[in-house]
């Protein structure tokens, strides 16, 4: 349903989480869920970064969690269960950037850093399959990038990262299609790639695009990759 005034897609009664959402784009995000009328989430390892974020977006709920690491993901979801119930929906926003200095300047300490991103998302995903699978419209969203289709040897492996990331969320989109398939019923759950050369400057953009897709049906959400724009180039 949509706001018939600000055109903002209307939540009630969903949940939201937001995994790894202590930065600008998770601050934008959490505020427009809430404005849309859905309960909102946000996980992260900083505990000052989420005092931040809770003093800024007044209403979400904070949980401290080491995204990359079972235990603590495990322990997360055992925590939003108690206090708020199964999730509709979760956005990733665990990334970064390393590279430049093409394949030479592209060092393992830089490569493992990207990718707690890839970590992060199979890891929450796991976790809370289950919840999207049995909500009657079950989200699932990641941030990746332009880079995937035009990679650079200085991006090698970012670009690496952001594909692996984009391959596991389609992994998981099959996963929901096939379920509903299986059991001869409409296809209730969905997981969506966005593409942004940069998110500075996006931020709305992505909170847009993320809400509306309780707008649409999940059989009609498909796997290609959407591109949400240019944004602010770094």
């Amino acid at each position: 349903m949509d706001d018939p005034v600000t055109g903002r897609t209307i939540l009630p009664g969903r949940t939201i989480l937001l995994s790894g959402g202590t930065s600008r784009a998770g601050a934008v995000v959490a505020a427009a869920g809430l404005a849309a009328g859905a309960t909102v989430l946000v996980a992260g390892r900083d505990p000052h970064k989420l005092d931040r974020l809770r003093a800024e977006v007044a209403g979400i709920a904070t949980f401290r969690c080491d995204l990359t690491d079972e235990a603590d993901v495990d322990a997360l979801r055992s925590a939003v269960h108690a206090a708020h119930g199964a999730v509709d929906g979760i956005l990733h926003l665990v990334g970064g950037w390393r590279g430049g200095g093409g394949l030479a300047g592209q060092t393992e300490t830089d490569y493992r850093a990207l990718e707690t991103s890839l970590t992060a998302l199979r890891l929450v995903s796991r976790a809370f399959d289950a919840d999207l699978r049995a909500s009657d419209a079950g989200r699932e969203a990641i941030v990746s990038s332009t880079a995937v289709a035009r990679p650079l040897a200085g991006g090698a492996n970012y670009a690496a990262v952001k594909a692996a990331c984009e391959a596991w969320t389609r992994a998981v989109a099959q996963g929901f299609a096939k379920a509903a398939r299986d059991a001869d019923e409409p296809q209730r759950a969905a997981a969506v790639i966005f593409r942004v050369r940069a998110l500075a400057g996006l931020e709305q953009t992505l909170a847009d695009a993320f809400l509306g897709l309780w707008s649409a049906s999940a059989a009609d959400l498909g796997t290609e990759p959407v591109e949400l724009g240019a944004g602010t180039p770094n």
